[in-house]
């Protein structure tokens, strides 16, 4: 995509795709965090092998490229040795990321809302303090959330996972949705119907396998067998990254945030989400297939 935005913070560098040799047969996984991404990934690396016991190794064979933790040499020269077809993980908007007509883009969303408490949950798993003060352990005053409403969609703002970004990430997505490789995804929709998402993936990307190999592979990614082997199916899983690999798959429910959140809270997020998105709009970001229909 020419006239990419530059998405830069503490965490991501989108100007780290520049190095990275685009194929057609590629995968890109985009999301914002905690909303489905490694569940997506898993689908894709079942998928691609058609075997149920994968070793998935996201962050080695699905690596997340705009992230900084690595230097950028190492991560394009693996991703350029690999003979197999590649999938590839970005938090940064589709605005951000260049665009390959043939290469797929798979967009995955959430409910803002449960994004925001699954995030809260995830920075307490991780060694990541420079969030602290955006998301404080004893929060009385609802700093927290208050940060979730004002904050921009970019920078430091956009790392800490604002509703702005959020918003950024679909609205950009939405820009490009009428283009055959760019698909959107909702996860109250992989939960409702597993299979059909499964379905849905293989036929994207020119992939068949037997019905019974196909059940295994939906099996595989149920989130209780998920969480039950946390250490092969979290990222970084079994490397001591995070201070628990099963808490990373914290509960995989909707409705996270129902009473947790003040009146005047839901009042403000309510505010803020009418002025960004028309009624259809808001009500697939919030609740994919059954909120369209409810609309």
């Amino acid at each position: 995509m020419s006239n990419r935005k530059l998405y830069l913070g503490p965490i991501t560098d989108s100007r780290r795709w520049d190095m990275i040799n685009i194929r057609t047969d590629d995968v890109f996984v985009v999301t914002p965090p905690k909303s489905g991404t490694t569940w997506m990934q898993t689908i894709l690396a079942l998928l691609f092998s058609a075997d149920p016991d994968v070793e998935t190794e996201l962050m080695v064979k699905m690596p997340w490229v705009d992230a900084r933790f690595r230097e950028m040499p190492p991560v394009a020269a693996r991703l350029e040795a690999m003979t197999q077809r590649r999938s590839m993980k970005s938090h940064t908007p589709m605005d951000g990321l260049p665009l390959e007509d043939h290469a797929q883009y798979i967009c995955v969303f959430r409910h803002p809302l449960d994004a925001h408490f699954s995030f809260r949950e995830h920075l307490r798993n991780l060694p990541m303090p420079f969030f602290d003060a955006w998301y404080p352990q004893d929060d009385a005053e609802g700093v927290t959330f208050r940060r979730f409403l004002d904050g921009g969609a970019e920078g430091f703002d956009g790392d800490a996972m604002p509703l702005a970004h959020i918003l950024r990430h679909y609205q950009a997505a939405c820009a490009l949705a009428d283009r055959p490789n760019v698909t959107m995804f909702h996860y109250a929709d992989m939960i409702r119907d597993l299979p059909g998402t499964f379905a849905r993936m293989a036929k994207l990307l020119g992939i068949t396998h037997a019905p019974d190999v196909m059940e295994h592979l939906v099996q595989a990614a149920r989130f209780d067998n998920m969480k039950a082997h946390a250490e092969r199916f979290a990222p970084s899983g079994g490397k001591g990254f995070m201070k628990s690999d099963s808490a990373f798959f914290h509960s995989g429910t909707s409705g996270k945030w129902v009473g947790k959140l003040t009146e005047a809270e839901l009042g403000a997020y309510n505010a803020v989400m009418d002025s960004s998105l028309a009624p259809k709009e808001r009500a697939w970001l919030e609740f994919g297939a059954a909120g369209l229909s409810a609309a």
